[in-house]
């Protein structure tokens, strides 16, 4: 596994999970998040912090990318990442999204939202980044003589 292999498909998945974030969350929910203002940043203050989030979720994907290399079973990319989304999406969902309605003060109905547009975001990841993956060609025994 080289550095290339898992930074490519980090960097495509990054730039697609960067616009569909901003669509779904920065766009289409920001309505909902505007009606607590007590528990979520205003749309003026999330742009102004946007350089921090954008590395920081970089970080991460390559992170998530490594994570997905190691556990590359040889399939294919779009099977391999279909599952690794919906692996990830759970985790994301169960892990992050249902507690984070726990701890902060919003209504159910954003939640709700919240955790099906958190959990379509992580497969959209997992099957971006099943498709750019490219796993290294395997060596045989064989070959290795």
């Amino acid at each position: 596994m080289t550095l290339r292999r898992i930074a490519v498909p980090a960097f495509v998945a990054w730039l697609v999970d960067s616009v569909y974030g901003y669509v779904v969350f920065g766009l289409l929910l920001s309505s909902d998040f505007a009606q607590y203002p007590s528990v979520f940043r205003s749309f003026e203050a999330v742009s102004s912090m946007m350089p921090m989030m954008l590395a920081s979720s970089l970080v991460a994907f390559v992170a998530v990318a490594y994570i997905f290399a190691k556990g590359h079973d040889g399939g294919p990319g779009l099977k391999e990442g279909f599952w690794f989304g919906i692996v990830l999406g759970a985790y994301v969902t169960f892990g992050v999204s249902v507690p984070s309605y726990v701890i902060y003060n919003y209504g159910q109905a954003l939640a709700l939202k919240i955790i099906v547009c958190a959990f379509l975001e992580m497969l959209l990841a997992g099957v971006v980044l099943g498709l750019v993956y490219k796993p290294a060609p395997a060596t045989t025994a064989a070959a290795r003589t």
